[in-house]
């Protein structure tokens, strides 16, 4: 039976950009002089994991690549090449360009061979050089090897032997764990010129073969300059599950003739039998963890799960938390000694659905780490096209958030670290003319605060200017030439869409299309931005976030037989209304006055076009809310509880909604409109007879 290959793609694809992540990391660091062998041997075993699994599957283009960039490593490894800041770039290059062959290989492309053929060449012209005489080699960086006691250090170890003699014997587990000894000759085959002898004495009767038991031996001779390391990486899955001898091969000792040849390396996967289904996802799990590559066979901690699973069982029980609350509500009103036994018995399975829900969102959070893990490498390119010296600090990459939202705030954040960077930092001679020290601070920091999690960028750089901005709105017509501002509202006045005090326009920023989006696309999942800055010592935007997408905390408020939720987020006060704190303009627009600020008044009777029970202002109350820095006071009956609820999409059951973010089933079988705050405020505003004024209220 031929094995298809094809349905372990997209977890080879999965993890190699996984891996990709953890050798640009690896890269850095190297960059920034801590170069040390075990970091080398990292990003080795990622070119190492990625070329096997690349031939595997047949992706030649790739493992040709990578096979070019695994040979520069071994040569760092050994010792037999430096370090050197020159030699990093390339190598982060590579990261890029196997990136961008990998996602065209997935989506079944052909990569841009424009991209790919220049980079090759240039590899290949390093590994061919001598190792000393590269081009960078004035900026090297001294790698520390790790020598175990009473053995000679790689490059040494290498130059006293002409190869190495090698006994592979498989256990009994060892393909049934998914290693294949076939795709290991073959990688043996790439370091040399190697010689192998197979001894069947232990193969019984036809009839008394177990195809998933492997009874054959190898005696094999690799006649080649690589170092014992670079063997032992090839046999590194089998750890444990194989008898593995290897010995420095003499002159003397050297077979002169071969008895039988291991397949090639450029041999076709379908060459080799496959034992198991296994023996291809063992090609490609992550190097850095063997252990996890057995997790699929239930010796580990993981497994991987599609989203659209853990979105089912999120929905599922989403309705149950509604079922039991429409439980406890018919509960309550039941008497006698029986019902206070149900009602009892309902608090405990509220208990426990709470304990369910809160785990199954669990399985939904990601650590923010990976959102993080791609701006060193962005610092690191942004400071040397600039020519500013930067440094990133980052905190809390531990900080857990709902997978949507994550996915959400990745082009925010990566806006916000571009504008501290190039708006932010000053260049070198001007901070030591502000005695500053001319290395620039970027401060990334993640933590929970009161259910949400707070994001906040900051630099210690010159500041926003206030003047600048100030001047900037005003030759835009933002605000009145005479118009005087809080220092607050100046600072917000670059979110306004196309807002830009750059004096140049530049492919970093400058042409207004960053902020605006930070805003907006933070609105979109209920998150709040605010933005604080002192001149001459930096700027920092703090960004708050809910845990998730599917469970908002709101406050419930009536107006007439209807109940809308307000996201507890967006509220800042509540007030009953005093008939003198309020002032008409024309056509009917109302502003409530706040300590010294003029609020425009929605009612939401009138927006959505339902009855109240009260129309005077003082019969009612004003709920404050908050969104794209500007507040308006919502005019409801009443409010009720607070409550966490399951939001429902308008989106997928109706259509999209102004002003309304979805629904949710309250306990007594009721539906309830989720407001959208910033909606609620852009629909205010166009809504007849007192658009005009509205407008101008706000």
């Amino acid at each position: 039976m031929t094995l298809d290959l094809a349905q372990f793609h997209v977890t080879f694809f999965d993890e190699s950009f996984e891996a990709l992540g953890s050798m640009e990391a690896a890269l850095l660091k190297l960059s920034a002089g801590d170069a040390d062998g075990e970091l080398i041997n990292t990003i080795f075993r990622v070119a190492h994991s990625i070329k096997g699994g690349s031939a595997t599957f047949g992706f030649v283009d790739v493992a040709a690549f990578t096979h070019t960039l695994e040979t520069l490593l071994d040569q760092l490894r050994s010792g037999q090449r430096p370090v050197h800041s020159g030699l990093v770039d390339v190598l982060l290059r590579s990261v890029d360009v196997l990136r961008e062959m990998l996602s065209a290989t997935q989506r079944k492309q052909p990569a841009d061979p424009a991209l790919t053929a220049g980079l090759h060449a240039e590899l290949q012209a390093i590994v061919s050089s001598p190792g000393l005489a590269t081009p960078w080699a004035a900026t090297a960086v001294p790698v520390t090897l790790p020598v175990s006691s009473g053995k000679a250090p790689p490059a040494a170890e290498a130059q006293a032997v002409l190869g190495w003699r090698i006994r592979l014997e498989p256990g009994a587990l060892m393909m049934e764990h998914g290693n294949d000894p076939l795709r290991m000759l073959r990688e043996l085959a790439t370091l040399g010129t190697l010689v192998t002898r197979v001894d069947a004495g232990k193969l019984p009767t036809l009839a008394e073969v177990n195809p998933e038991v492997c009874l054959l031996c190898w005696q094999m001779e690799l006649r080649t300059g690589a170092s014992r390391s670079a063997v032992e990486q090839i046999f590194e899955w089998a750890e444990g599950e194989c008898t593995l001898t290897i010995e420095p091969l003499s002159p003397a000792a050297a077979t002169q003739e071969p008895v039988a040849l291991a397949a090639p390396a450029n041999a076709s996967p379908a060459s080799a039998p496959a034992a198991t289904a296994a023996a291809a996802a063992a090609a490609i799990k992550a190097p850095a963890a063997p252990e996890a590559a057995r997790s699929g066979s239930g010796e580990g901690g993981s497994i991987r799960v599609s989203i659209e699973k853990i979105d089912e069982l999120l929905n599922s029980v989403g309705e149950l938390v509604i079922t039991q609350s429409v439980c406890s509500q018919l509960a309550a009103v039941l008497e006698g000694r029986q019902a206070d036994e149900l009602r009892n018995a309902l608090v405990q399975f509220e208990r426990h659905m709470r304990s369910l829900q809160e785990s199954v969102m669990r399985v939904r959070m990601l650590p923010i780490g990976s959102i993080f893990n791609r701006f060193p490498r962005m610092i690191r390119d942004l400071g040397q096209r600039l020519g500013k010296k930067l440094e990133l600090k980052m905190s809390g990459d531990q900080t857990e958030l709902d997978k949507t939202v994550l996915e959400k705030i990745g082009d925010p954040l990566v806006h916000l670290v571009r504008n501290a960077v190039d708006h932010g930092i000053e260049m070198p001679d001007k901070r030591r003319a502000a005695g500053k020290a001319e290395l620039g601070t970027i401060s990334l920091h993640a933590y929970h605060k009161g259910g949400n999690v707070i994001v906040e960028v900051s630099d210690d750089g010159a500041g926003l200017q206030r003047d600048k901005i100030l001047a900037k709105a005003r030759e835009r017509g933002l605000i009145g030439a005479d118009e005087e501002l809080s220092d607050d509202k100046i600072l917000n006045l670059i979110f306004a869409p196309g807002f830009s005090t750059a004096e140049a326009v530049s492919d970093v920023s400058g042409r207004g299309v960053g902020m605006d989006v930070v805003r907006r696309n933070i609105n979109e999942i209920g998150g709040h931005v605010q933005l604080y800055s002192t001149p001459g010592q930096g700027s920092k935007v703090r960004i708050r976030l809910p845990l998730t997408l599917a469970i908002l905390d709101g406050q419930l408020a009536r107006v007439g037989k209807e109940i809308y939720i307000v996201p507890i987020v967006s509220i800042v006060e509540t007030i009953q209304i005093k008939g003198d704190q309020v002032s008409s303009l024309a056509q009917r627009a109302e502003l409530f006055r706040l300590r010294d600020e003029y609020i425009p008044i929605v009612r939401l009777h009138e927006l959505f076009a339902v009855q109240a029970d009260n129309t005077d202002l003082p019969d009612g109350l004003l709920m404050i809310v908050e969104a794209d820095g500007r507040r308006v006071g919502l005019f409801v009956d009443e409010l009720l509880s607070q409550q966490q609820v399951v939001i429902k999409s308008l989106e997928t059951n109706f259509r999209q909604v102004t002003a309304l973010a979805g629904a949710t089933m309250l306990g007594d079988g009721r539906v309830a409109l989720i407001l959208d705050i910033p909606g609620v405020i852009v629909r205010y505003m166009d809504q007849p007879p007192r658009g005009h004024s509205a407008r101008e209220a706000a």
